[in-house]
């Protein structure tokens, strides 16, 4: 799946309340995905670990047998993305100039955790929830080149606390 990276910010966002408890929690969540583009198909697994007090971040994307992707960082010293199929590594200091994967763009790691507590964003759909929020969601949106695609999310895991 290509990535595209999104227009830079020139401001920190705002964030988006949650009950404090929540908020500095860390979040580890792994889902199935499926991907449907001009690119081809693929299956594999999304694991994240969020902590949105210090937008502490880690998504690594895998598909059978391979690392596609892996994003880390924080928001005291900035966020770093490798895409090795693509010889992408980039570094930005805040999450929204850097493109995420299978997601629509969000501006923090509160924006990407209410995202996958709510179902709530640009061109995503929930088609199954439970007492944790989604279970299963669907994305559509373009590519980079402004052809169609879609990403299917698949919960397996979802684990709040230390």
């Amino acid at each position: 799946m290509p990535f595209q990276t999104p227009p830079p910010v020139s401001a920190p966002v705002p964030s988006i309340s949650a009950p404090a408890a929540v908020i500095g929690a860390p979040v580890r969540a792994q889902y199935g995905w499926g991907y449907a583009g001009p690119d081809g198909e693929g299956v594999g697994t999304l694991s994240l670990l969020m902590e949105a007090a210090s937008g502490r971040l880690v998504i690594e994307l895998h598909a059978p047998g391979e690392r596609l992707l892996l994003l880390e960082g924080d928001s005291a010293s900035g966020y770093r993305l490798q895409v090795p199929r693509q010889k992408v590594d980039q570094r930005a200091p805040y999450l929204a100039q850097l493109p995420l994967p299978f997601l629509p763009q969000v501006l923090s790691v509160e924006g990407l955790l209410h995202l996958l507590r709510t179902g709530e964003g640009a061109g995503v759909s929930v088609q199954k929830k439970d007492a944790q929020g989604p279970l299963k969601l669907h994305w559509r949106g373009k590519d980079p080149r402004g052809k169609d695609e879609q990403v299917w999310l698949d919960r397996k895991r979802w684990e709040e606390g230390e």
